[in-house]
This record gives structure tokens, sequence and C-alpha cells, in this order.
């Protein structure tokens, strides 16, 4: 009797310090500059929808890329370790002794990056998009850098825990007697054959798995991933990261469909490695045209390797970006079709057809969807009420708060709960509170005694956090 007195006063304490909390919480959610000071300190969880490249910030890219005297192309602004025969070149140490590194630093930054950005000279996802491959070189052989970024700022702003895209599988395979493949299931595809499909994807596994396509996984596995993590001790008391495998939605089926098994093969294999994904944009001539192939490789995949999870980057797109009818189906092939865990984005849901049965089969299955307000603010200028994030709230899809590429868009994760909470009035602390749980209990990480740990950190940092209100 005394344990149940015990164990019902530690509940009604927990209640009470939430609901003194959420009074505070709505005193000060119209005033940006106490929110976030208000979520600075809150505990946040994990951020589920993360890319390594994307989320670094460019001054330290910019610095080592200085640092080992890389090539800058003065027109465009990509940076190379070796000169090519082609473009205007010039040596960061030469910029440096002609006075000129300055100018240029700057010009850097807002082509690296969304800083100065006015939304006028350029289109925004344009900018975007390209950004990626202008530092790139930076960040080849300065992984290890990255990470420790990445994780000190997590500790710095109380996230605990990160699933990094970190990067592609290298491969040397040669698939030139499999491109054959390439029409027959773009055929396929546009015919919707779904068996054929299938039939097909089994043959180019087979001649995958001839190639061995599983060393390519175990190595980097091995020698790349779990060197780096263990090396620069990234999990501890404070702070855990996994990642998740990716392949390019651009390239060409066959190509892509063997970079996806060397994926599942890689996540199948080792704890460390979360998931997998697909990125690249999704209005793309060549991600549009091969949508629907995708899915299915992501079904046939998971047949191959039931265990392996996956989220998708679907519906990241909006009215007057690519035709109405294009908008209408995205999500609902990630989900029904490809199976996905985790939807990333999902910003079209209000034109899926029957959205409303596609957002109650999200909320009975607990797909979750990753919210990602400051890009989708960004890239798509889709933002307030035109966000789907109300639907998907009212219908109880499971939703976890995410950054996606902090870096470009110089942002981080305090800054998405303060845009939530200015932005959505009918969200309380405790829907807040449940979000970042959320992104511990729908986080891809394998070992169950890892999240089990997560969660009771999350506990014991809430009722730190708690215990400060009402303020004295």
């Amino acid at each position: 009797m005394k344990l149940l007195h015990i164990l019902f006063f530690a509940l009604f304490l927990n209640s009470s310090y939430s609901q003194s909390t959420n009074d505070y919480f709505e005193k000060i959610r119209n005033n940006e500059a106490e929110l976030t000071a208000f979520f600075s300190q809150m505990p946040k969880g994990g951020d589920l929808h993360h890319h390594f490249s994307g989320s670094i910030y460019a001054e330290p890219l910019l610095r080592h890329a200085i640092s080992k005297d890389f090539y800058l192309n003065i027109e465009t602004m990509d940076v190379l370790k070796e000169k090519p025969s082609t473009g205007n070149w010039e040596l960061f140490s030469t910029l440096k002794s002609n006075g000129t590194l300055d100018i240029y630093k700057q010009k850097i930054m807002q082509k690296w990056s969304v800083k100065d950005y006015n939304h006028v000279d350029y289109p925004s996802d344009k900018l975007f998009f390209e950004s990626f491959m202008k530092f790139e070189p930076a960040i080849k052989g300065n992984f290890g850098q990255g990470l420790l970024e990445l994780k000190n700022r997590a500790i710095s702003e109380n996230v605990s825990y990160i699933e990094t895209q970190l990067s592609t599988i290298p491969t040397a395979m040669n698939t030139d007697n499999l491109t054959k493949f390439d029409n027959r299931l773009r055929r396929l595809a546009l015919a919707k054959d779904e068996k054929g499909l299938l039939k097909s994807l089994d043959s180019v596994y087979s001649s995958l798995l001839k190639k061995d396509a599983e060393s390519y996984a175990k190595d980097f596995n091995t020698n790349f991933v779990a060197k780096l993590h263990k090396d620069l001790k990234i999990d501890d008391k404070q702070f855990t990261m996994r990642y998740q495998n990716f392949v390019l939605r651009f390239m060409e089926p066959v190509d892509l469909f063997k970079n996806l098994v060397i994926a599942f093969i890689s996540a199948d294999e080792s704890p460390l490695m979360a998931g997998v994904n697909i990125v690249s944009p999704e209005d793309g001539e060549t991600s549009m045209k091969d949508y629907w192939l995708h899915m299915v490789m992501f079904k046939y995949c998971h047949s191959r390797y039931p265990n392996v999870k996956y989220t998708m980057h679907a519906g990241e797109l909006t009215l007057g970006l690519v035709q109405p009818e294009d908008l209408t189906w995205h999500i609902g092939a990630a989900v029904y079709t490809a199976g996905a865990n985790r939807i990333g984005h999902g910003v079209d849901m209000a034109y899926e057809k029957d959205s409303y049965d596609l957002l109650r089969y999200m909320a009975k299955k607990t797909i979750p969807i990753e919210i990602n307000l400051v890009s989708n603010e960004f890239i798509l200028k889709v933002k307030e009420s035109r966000h789907p994030f109300t639907l998907y709230k009212e219908f109880g899809v499971p939703i976890v708060i995410s950054t996606d590429d902090a870096g470009i868009l110089r942002t981080n994760m305090t800054e998405q709960y303060v845009l939530l909470s200015k932005r959505y009035k009918d969200v309380s602390y405790i829907d807040i509170k449940q979000y970042v749980y959320n992104s511990i209990n729908y986080s891809f990480i394998k070992e169950a005694s890892v999240k089990k740990q997560l969660l009771k950190d999350l506990d014991s940092r809430f009722k730190t956090f708690e215990a400060n209100f009402p303020l004295k």
C-alpha cells in the first residue's frame, strides 16, 4: 500500500510539473526570445531527418578548404583539391596573397548556405540543392571533424540522439552487362506490371550477389562507419548516433538498384546502420519518371531483408513545382507500395488522392511523419496554414520534429520548436513533449537496451527541466 502511495505521488508530481511548465509555455508562446530560451533548455530527444553533409555549417568547411589550399572556382564557388583542365580556378593561397580572400569568403558563404539570401535573385530550391556539390570536396576525408561538430552542437542544445544520412556506399562494381535492364524496368514500370518488375529485379539481384555486393557493404560498415564511430568515441552518456544509408534518385535504374541492395545489406548486418533512405530533388526529371519504380525496388529489397527499416523522402512537393496530378500519389506509393516505416516531409499530403484514408492508415500503422518546418519554408515556400502539420496532428499520425539540413539552412533544432509553437496555437507543451519522446520511440535504433537508456535519460532530463517552473 505504501508503494502504491509513493507511485501515485510521483505520478501526481510529474503531472504537476508538466502542467506548471505548460502554463508557462502558454504565457510565452507569442514571444520569440522567451520561446528560444525555453526550447534551448528543453530536452529535445532525437533528430531523425538529418543529412550529415547538409548539417555542417559552412564556416568549418571553408576553414578546412583554406587550410588544405584547395582550388576555388571564382565564378561558381565550387572547391576542388586538384585543378581541373577547364574553368576559372584559383588556389586559396593565391587569393590570400592578392588580398581578395575575404571577398570570396563572403561569396562562398552565400553559395554554400542560405546566408544573406534575399528571396529574389535566385530560386531557393535551386540554391539549396546546388550547394551540396560545391562544398562536397571539403567533406571528403574530413568526416571526423564533421561528426564531432554535430555531436557537440547537439549536446549544447539538449539533443541526445541523431540518426544521420552519412554517406553513399562506395562501389567499384561493373554493371555494364546489366544496363539492358534499364529500359526493361522502365517499360514494366510504365505498364504498372509489378509482377514483371519483381521478376526482373530478381534477375538483377542474383547478378549483383555474384558480383560480390556483400563485400562493399561489409567494407563500408567495418572500415568506415564502425572505425569512425569508435575512434571518435561518438556514443557516450550524453549522446548517441546511428546512421542511415541512402541512394540517389537521379541514377539510372540498375545503378540505383545496385546501390539500394548494398545499402540494405549494410543496414542488415550492422547495429550502427539504422536503416535506408532515398534522397535528391523529388521533382527532378528522373526522380519523377522512375518514382513508382523506386517504390517497387524498396518493396523488393524489403522482401529480401525484412528486418531493415527505411524512411523515405516523399511528398516534398507543392503546387506549381510540378503538375497538379503529380501531387496526388507520391506519399501513398511510399506508404502502400514501398512499405515505408516513416515518411520524410510529406508536404503535399493535402493534395494526395484519398488523403483522409491515407492519414488514417498512417495513424493506424503508426507510420510517423518527419516534420521539417524551416526546410519546407525555404525550399518549397510552404509554411503556416499551408503546411499539412495540422492534418497529421488531427488524424493522430505520430509526429517527429527534425532539422533536415541545419548547416545549409543555418538553423537548429531549437528553431524548429519555436516556429512550431508560434504557428500552431493548438499545440500544447504536452504535445511537444510527446513529439520529443516520439523521436526516440520511432527511431530505427536496433539495440533495445540503447533505446531504453535514451528514454530513461529523457525522463531524467525532463524532470530536471520541468522543476524550473513556475519560475521564481
